[in-house]
């Protein structure tokens, strides 16, 4: 075996054992997360990099999934309730907390913070790249648009896009009904 040969097969071995490292320390993280909050057994984490943080309440119903590096804040007094059978992409956040964006963050000592839990009904998809403010409900069956800023409740079975996320149209009833 040349020196090639042999450095190229140290360097795949030393990549298959820095990925099972990594496998490990996030399979331990995301255990840890369903040691804290209330995480349904059939919950995928869908990649690396989730982070689910903060003295609040999460609660994740069953079948549902969210993506790598997604992101789920629940501060004190808050939640976080995702329902069953929802698919949330890749890089979204939801957060219970921001700062008051009228605050004069000049002349202020003290940040003023805006609080409210967040729901997603049964059934959502939450497109890639969503941020989903503090305070919002997600009716059931909805759709978020990629990129989208959800800063107001969204009715059940519509499909919403935009920044702000607005509602595009409803859902057709029949769709993928047999006839």
């Amino acid at each position: 075996m040349s020196p090639g040969h042999i450095k190229q097969a140290l360097n795949r071995l030393a990549t298959a054992a820095y990925r099972k490292l990594k496998n490990v320390s996030t399979n331990m993280r995301y255990s840890g997360y369903r040691e804290k909050y209330d995480i349904h057994e059939t919950f995928t984490f869908n990649g690396e990099g989730v982070l689910l943080y903060g003295p609040g309440e999460i609660v994740i119903g069953e079948h549902s999934y969210i993506g790598r590096f997604s992101q789920i804040q629940a501060q004190d007094g808050t939640s976080v309730i995702i329902g069953k059978k929802c698919r949330i992409s890749h890089f979204v956040a939801v957060y219970t907390a921001n700062t008051e964006a009228d605050e004069d963050l000049l002349a202020s000592t003290t940040s003023r913070v805006c609080k409210g839990s967040v729901r997603i009904g049964d059934g959502c998809w939450i497109g890639y790249g969503v941020f989903i403010c503090e305070g919002v409900t997600i009716g059931e069956g909805t759709v978020v648009g990629a990129n989208s800023v959800v800063t107001k409740d969204l009715p059940a079975n519509c499909i919403a896009a935009g920044c702000p996320a607005r509602v595009i149209r409803m859902k057709d009833k029949n769709h993928g009904a047999k006839a």
